[in-house]
């Protein structure tokens, strides 16, 4: 599963394979200054108003037999 950085509970940025991946981005785009660093006892302690979280990415192809009507009432 993805995941996306959220701003309040919002989310502001693209689904990425990894939390770590989605820090990275958000510090080059300069959505935030520092990475987040463990606490002692190993949880993150979180920047003000970002979170990571995951999310669930619906994909939908389009069927390859469906076509449009030659004609539209």
């Amino acid at each position: 599963m993805p995941y996306a950085l959220f701003a309040d509970d919002r989310q502001i940025g693209p689904g990425l394979p990894t939390e770590a991946e989605v820090w990275k981005q958000a510090l080059d785009a300069s959505l935030i200054s520092d990475l987040p660093v463990p606490d002692k006892a190993g949880g993150a302690v979180l920047l003000t108003r970002y979170h990571v979280k995951e999310i669930r990415e619906e994909c939908c192809a389009p069927d390859p037999a469906w076509r449009l009507p030659d004609e539209i009432s």
